[in-house]
């Protein structure tokens, strides 16, 4: 497999699996590969992503990040991408949502520290920090990759550069404001909202995850500019809990929080064509976006190692596929999936749909090529489980979301109290060194705090 991150004259890799570590003058743009007629899309990632590891036994395996890529750039679909390795995000960039006690401790804490923490009495309880979500070596590092690649994309999306914008690493959707919850320590989805909320009046949030994102209905729960819109199993003490369908926002964040709460079960013909389908034609009708963030986990894939829903590869693509049709920018992330092999096939398919590729089924000879035994195939028949939702049950929700977009009347109006100053392109940034970007990048000018915008409504 060519190394990530060479750049490529005349279609030819110009560098070598031992080429020395790039500046950080120019670590960000790698190539660029422009197609008439197609969608420009931005892909984010690092190579070291992979290599991080929550513990023994843990579900959460960031090394399904490097099974993905090796598909993607064996499929060779990097020659349609404009591959991007981010920035790492500061901690001032996490502190745009997160307070500053929470990131200091997760910029500090250790797996050797950690007991000297509880000892002095810090209370690292309050921060959520145990078997869910441990303290592991590289934490704070794994949590600016993951981040930087989101705020990333939202940038290059705001500059215009590119139409959509993926970043697989990101989607840890359960994170709050003062703790880490359910695998996730930094929300990158609020910290990449709040980035698109410069640029756009009105930004959509959907999450195809088996848990209910939580944590950035809970950001934006306050908020009529960004409407989130959540499909996950809910009842039977599953994870988190949260996701009924009457919780619909407060104040003048009534009615843009979005519940679609499913049984287990749930197939492709009646996830897309009885649920998501007519629930996402009626939201984008009534809430008129000008930019979308589709968090694709994939832990609602059948056979799941914690989840019980039934879709498909191609059934969860289908997804994707149509927020695509709407042509707005588009920020695609990742999110949960405990099937290592399984999260790789279905991220590397949705590349390829975000692209307009179509792929074998049969798997390119990778260094991953045993992980994907024994079928060794792109769109293998996945376990299934007896679909609990009846039509009454689901015609039902779909009828609730109908009736409460009913209630907004129309698209909210926003004024837009802060002009910020003309972005760089990706490609630009790529040329400037660390001192040129803090003094240039708009991120730290006139940015909204999570709080503020939270306010800065109507």
């Amino acid at each position: 497999m060519p190394n990530f991150l060479e750049t490529r004259e005349n279609g030819k890799a110009s560098g070598s699996a031992e080429s020395e570590p790039r500046s950080e003058k120019d670590k960000m743009h790698l190539f660029s590969v422009r197609n008439k007629g197609r969608k420009r899309v931005a892909y984010f990632h690092d190579p070291c992503i992979g290599n991080f590891h929550y513990g023994p036994n843990h579900p959460m395996k960031p090394h399904r990040l490097a099974l993905t890529h090796s598909l993607v750039v064996n499929y060779g679909l990097e020659e349609h991408l404009d591959v991007y390795r981010p920035h790492k995000a500061s901690q001032i960039d996490m502190e745009k949502f997160h307070s500053k006690e929470y990131i200091k401790f997760l910029s500090s804490v250790t797996p050797a520290s950690l007991p000297e923490f509880i000892k002095m009495g810090v209370p690292v309880q309050q921060f959520n920090v145990g078997d869910d979500c441990p303290v592991f070596p590289g934490l704070l590092e794994y949590c600016s990759i993951y981040t930087g690649g989101s705020l990333d994309g939202a940038r290059t999306l705001n500059t215009g550069s590119h139409d959509i914008a993926v970043n697989w690493a990101g989607g840890l959707h359960h994170a709050k404001k003062v703790e880490a919850s359910g695998f996730c320590y930094v929300n990158d989805i609020v910290l990449a909202i709040l980035e698109l909320l410069r640029y756009h009046q009105r930004v959509l949030y959907i999450d195809i995850d088996i848990h209910h994102g939580d944590g950035v209905q809970e950001a934006f729960y306050l908020c009529d500019r960004v409407m989130t819109v959540s499909f996950h199993r809910y009842g039977e003490r599953f994870f988190p809990g949260t996701g009924d369908m009457y919780e619909l926002g407060a104040d003048c964040g009534k009615y843009y929080s979005v519940n679609v709460p499913l049984k287990q079960g749930i197939d492709d013909h009646h996830y897309l064509e009885e649920v998501f389908k007519p629930s996402m034609s009626r939201i984008m009708q009534v809430f008129q976006p000008s930019a979308i963030v589709l968090q694709c986990g994939a832990d609602s894939l059948g056979g799941d190692r914690l989840g019980s829903f039934s879709l498909s590869i191609k059934g969860h693509g289908k997804c994707v596929e149509y927020m695509k049709a709407y042509n707005l920018p588009l920020l695609v992330l990742g999110g949960g999936g405990y099937t290592v092999r399984n999260v790789a096939r279905c991220w590397t398919h949705e590349t390829s749909l975000l692209v307009g590729e179509e792929l074998s089924n049969e798997l390119p000879i990778t260094e991953y090529f045993e992980a994907f035994r024994p079928d060794f195939t792109l769109y293998p028949e996945l376990q299934t489980t007896e679909n609990q939702n009846t039509r009454q049950y689901m015609e039902s929700i779909v009828r609730y979301v109908h009736e409460n977009m009913r209630n907004l009347m129309h698209s909210p109006s926003v004024q837009m109290h802060d002009v910020p100053p003309e972005l760089l392109s990706v490609d630009a940034l790529a040329n400037d060194d660390n001192e040129d970007l803090e003094n240039s990048s708009p991120k730290s000018e006139g940015m909204y705090g999570a709080d503020e915008m939270m306010m800065d409504v109507g």
